[in-house]
C-alpha cells in the first residue's frame, strides 16, 4: 500500500496545481521526447508499421487488456486465459509468439529477460497512460532489450500534455467485470512543468470458472520541459492476483462444459480456491533530453524494474523425496507422501541505462544509441502448509536458485535523403549477452554460463512520388535461447536463432482513402520449436530446426465513403513452413520416444489468413457506431500439420455504440455500450497438444482455452 500512498500524494500535488490562479500559457516550443525516436520507425523508414494514436487507444480501451486494443492491426492473433480479455492475455504477430516480440515502454525494455515473454498482466491499464503505440512487423529497426524476432511494440507515455484535465472512466459488464480509472494532467505550469497521475482498478470473475482477476495499478510522471532540455521521472506499478486458468480443457470437456477449469482440483472435495498468481511489478524511469544545437540532440535514460511474486498451488499426494525430505516417521507410521500447499516465487531486479544521440544536417541523419542493463533473479519455492502435521518444516524452502543476465548493445542508424524522392537507410547493431543460470527447480545441479555476441544489420530504400510510397528493406536478427531452452542435456545445448527478413511494400495516401500492400519473406536458421522431445528431467523442450520460413502479403486500406461512414480493414495471406522436422512421440510401453520425419510441414499457431475490419458510422452528431470484425483461419497446435491437432478458424464481430455529450471548455461526457462476440461464436484461440503410445495404441490429446461467447461492456467517461 505504500506505493498507493505515494500516488495519492502526487495526485494531491497535481490538484493543488490545478487550483492555482491560471498562469499565462503562451504556446512555447517544447522539446519532444527524444527517447521515443530511438526505437520508433519514422514516416519514411523502409519498414512496415502501424501507428495507433491516443484517440484510437481510447476508442478500443473499454476494460480489456492491451492485445484487444491492438487486435484490429494487421497479422495479429490474440488470446485470453480467462476468455474475456482480462487477466492473462497474449498475442502473436505473423504467428510469432510473445518471446520473440520486443516490447518497450518509452524505449525501456519490458520483456522478461529470462523467459523473454511479455506479461502484460503486470502493468494493467497501461493503455490509459499511453499517448501512442507503434507496432513494427518483422525485424524492424534496432531497439533496446531482447531481439525483435518477428515484431516489436513500442508504447509511448512521455508525450507532452499541455492541457490540464481530469478524467474519470468507469466500465462494467459481463462476468462481474469492472474497470475504474482516475487520470489527472496538470497541463503546462509556468510554461515548463508537467505532472500527471493515474489510479486504476480492474476486476473480473472471468468467463472460465474460477478465473478471477483483481488488478490494481498506478502511474505518475513529473517533468520539466523547455525548448532545449527536459527531465522526466516516471513511476508506475501494477499488482495482480489472478486465479490460474492456464491448464486448458480437453476436447470432450470443451464440447460439454467449455467454462470448466481444472485448476485446484487436486484438493479433495471442492477445488482449492486460492490457486492463484500473485505478482507486483514497479517501474522507475528517469529521462534527460538535451538539444545541444540545431544539429545535435541527445538522451539518457535510467531505469529499474522491481518484480516480486508467487504462484500458489495445492498438490495432492506429493512425494516427500521430490522435495528433498526424508520419509516422516511417527511411531509405527511412516509417511512417504502428503497433500501440501506450495508457492513458486520470483524475486528480481532489472536495471540499466539507455542512451541515444542524434545528428541532423541537411539531408543526412545519423543516430547512435544503445543500452546497458542487468538482471538479477531469484527462483525459490516455499511449502506453506502440509496436511500431515510435522511432516514438513514450517515455511520450508525446498529450492533456492539464482540467475544473472547482463546485456550491452550499441546501434547506429543512418538516413540519407538523396533527392525529393529517394531516401536510403542503414542500421547496424552489436549486442552482447552474458547469461548465468545457477540451477533449475527440477535440475538444481545444472549450472550454465553463456556468452553471446550478435551482429544485426539492416538496410533499405524508400521512394516517394506525390501520394505514392515504395520501400524495400532487409534485416538480420539474432537472439539467444530463453531459460527453459537451457534445461536440456548439457552436451546438447540449444543454439542461437537467426532470422533474415525481406520486406517490399507500396502505399498510397489520399485525402479520402489510403491503402498499402506489403510482401514479406522471413527465413529462419535454427529456429527453436517444440518437437515433442524431452530434456534431462523429462520435460518437453524446444529444439533447433535448421530451416523454416514465413512468407506473406499484407493488405490494408481505409476509405471515407461519406461524411457519415468510414471503413477500414486489413487481410494477411501467408505460408509458414518448417523443413526437415522430426517429431518425437512418447512410448509409455517401452519408456522411449518414437520418431517421425517430415520433409515439409506447417509452423504451429500460424494461420494462413488473418483479417480485420472496422466500419464506423456517425448517423447523428456525437453518436458513433463501430462494427468490428476479426477472422483467423485454422491453426495447428504443433508443427506436424495434422488435422486432428488444430484450432478451427473463427469469425468474431463486436459492436460499439458511443455518444459524446460536449460541454463547455472542451469538457465532455462519453457513454458507450460494446457487445463482444455478438453472434456468440464458440471459438478457441489458443491450446496445446501431445501424443503418446500406450498399450500399443497411438493417442493424441488436445487442450484448448475457450473464448467468451456474447458479452457486454458498458461505461461512462467524464472529461473535465
Amino acid at each position: 500500500m505504500k506505493n498507493f500512498y505515494l500516488i495519492a500524494m502526487s495526485i494531491c500535488f497535481s490538484v493543488c496545481a490545478h487550483s492555482q490562479k491560471k498562469e499565462s500559457q503562451k504556446d512555447t516550443s517544447l522539446l519532444a521526447p527524444i527517447e521515443i525516436n530511438a526505437v520508433k520507425a519514422s514516416e519514411n523508414s523502409p519498414f512496415i508499421k502501424s501507428d495507433i494514436s491516443k484517440k484510437e487507444i481510447e476508442k478500443f480501451n473499454v476494460g480489456r487488456d492491451l492485445p484487444f486494443i491492438i487486435n484490429q492491426t494487421p497479422s495479429i492473433q490474440i488470446n485470453s486465459d480467462a476468455g474475456n480479455g482480462i487477466g492473462y492475455t497474449g498475442f502473436r504477430i505473423r504467428g510469432t509468439d510473445a518471446s520473440r516480440i520486443n516490447i518497450t515502454i518509452n524505449g525501456v525494455p519490458f520483456n522478461d529477460p529470462e523467459s523473454q515473454g511479455t506479461f502484460l498482466v503486470n502493468i494493467p491499464d497501461i493503455a490509459s497512460s499511453a499517448s501512442g503505440i507503434q507496432i513494427q512487423r518483422g525485424v524492424g529497426t534496432s531497439t533496446n532489450g531482447n531481439g525483435a524476432f518477428g515484431g516489436s511494440v513500442h508504447i509511448n507515455t512521455n508525450e507532452i500534455e499541455k492541457t490540464k484535465s481530469l478524467i474519470f472512466s468507469n466500465s462494467f459488464g459481463s462476468y462481474q467485470s469492472f474497470k475504474n480509472s482516475l487520470i489527472l494532467n496538470s497541463g503546462l505550469i509556468k510554461n515548463h512543468f508537467l505532472f500527471s497521475g493515474r489510479l486504476s482498478n480492474i476486476q473480473s470473475d472471468g468467463y472460465v470458472d474460477r478465473s478471477n482477476s483483481r488488478l490494481q495499478s498506478f502511474y505518475t510522471s513529473a517533468a520539466y520541459v523547455d525548448d532545449k532540455k527536459s527531465i522526466r521521472l516516471n513511476i508506475f506499478s501494477g499488482k495482480e492476483k489472478t486465479n490460474a486458468a492456464w491448464f486448458g480443457i480437453n476436447q470432450a470437456t470443451l464440447d460439454s462444459n467449455r467454462t470448466y477449469n481444472p485448476a485446484g482440483n487436486e484438493k479433495p472435495g471442492s477445488p482449492y480456491e486460492n490457486e492463484t498468481d500473485n505478482y507486483t511489478q514497479t517501474h522507475y524511469q528517469l529521462f534527460f533530453n538535451n538539444k545541444i544545437n540545431n544539429k545535435w540532440s541527445s538522451n539518457i535514460a535510467l531505469f529499474l524494474i522491481r518484480g516480486k511474486g508467487y504462484f500458489e498451488q495445492y498438490k495432492a499426494s506429493a512425494p516427500l523425496e521430490s522435495y528433498g525430505l526424508p520419509n516422516y516417521i511417527n511411531g509405527t507410521d511412516t509417511t512417504t507422501q502428503t497433500d501440501l500447499i506450495r508457492q513458486l516465487w520470483l524475486d528480481n531486479y532489472f536495471y540499466g541505462s539507455n542512451f541515444y544521440t542524434q545528428y541532423k544536417s541537411g539531408n543526412t541523419q545519423l543516430s547512435i544509441g544503445g543500452t546497458f542493463n542487468s538482471y538479477d533473479g531469484k527462483h525459490y519455492g516455499i511449502i506453506t502448509k502440509s496436511i500431515t502435521q510435522n511432516a514438513i518444516p514450517s515455511n520450508y524452502k525446498w529450492y533456492n536458485l539464482t540467475a544473472n543476465k547482463k546485456e550491452a548493445a550499441i546501434y547506429t542508424k543512418w538516413t540519407k535523403t538523396i533527392n525529393k524522392r529517394f531516401q536510403t537507410y542503414a542500421d547496424v547493431q552489436l549486442r552482447t549477452v552474458q547469461y548465468n543460470i545457477n540451477g533449475f527447480r527440477n535440475n538444481p545441479s545444472l549450472f550454465l554460463k553463456n556468452n553471446f555476441v550478435f551482429f544485426n544489420p539492416k538496410a533499405g530504400i524508400t521512394y516517394n512520388l506525390k501520394s505514392w510510397k515504395f520501400y524495400l528493406s532487409y534485416a538480420n536478427a539474432n537472439k539467444e535461447p530463453n531459460r527453459d531452452d537451457f534445461e536440456a542435456n548439457i552436451k546438447d545445448a540449444p543454439k542461437t536463432e537467426s532470422l533474415h527478413d525481406f520486406e517490399l511494400g507500396i502505399e498510397r495516401n489520399k485525402t479520402n482513402y489510403t491503402w498499402s500492400c506489403n510482401l514479406y519473406y522471413m527465413l529462419y536458421k535454427n529456429q527453436l520449436i517444440l518437437t515433442g522431445k524431452v530434456n534431462d528431467v523429462y520435460a518437453y523442450t524446444r529444439t533447433n530446426i535448421p530451416e523454416s520460413f514465413r512468407a506473406g502479403i499484407e493488405l490494408e486500406g481505409k476509405i471515407k465513403l461519406s461524411k457519415l461512414i468510414t471503413c477500414s480493414g486489413n487481410i494477411t495471406f501467408s505460408i509458414n513452413k518448417v523443413k526437415n522436422f522430426t517429431e518425437y512421440i512418447d512410448n509409455y510401453d517401452t519408456y522411449t520416444q518414437e520418431t517421425k520425419f517430415y520433409k515439409t510441414s506447417t509452423l504451429a499457431f500460424s494461420p494462413s489468413i488473418t483479417a480485420a475490419s472496422n466500419l464506423t458510422i456517425t448517423p447523428l452528431k456525437n453518436l458513433t457506431i463501430d462494427l468490428m470484425s476479426k477472422y483467423v483461419s485454422k491453426q495447428y497446435l504443433d508443427n506436424t500439420a495434422n488435422e486432428s491437432r488444430k484450432i478451427d478458424g473463427y469469425f468474431v464481430e463486436d459492436v460499439k455504440v458511443s455518444y459524446d455529450v460536449v460541454l463547455k471548455n472542451k469538457k465532455s461526457i462519453q457513454i458507450f455500450v460494446q457487445g463482444n462476440n455478438i453472434f456468440s461464436e464458440k471459438y478457441v484461440a489458443n491450446g496445446y497438444t501431445f501424443s503418446y503410445i500406450y498399450g500399443g495404441d497411438f493417442s493424441t490429446e488436445n487442450y484448448y482455452y475457450p473464448m467468451a461467447t456474447f458479452n457486454i461492456m458498458t461505461g461512462i467517461t467524464i472529461k473535465l
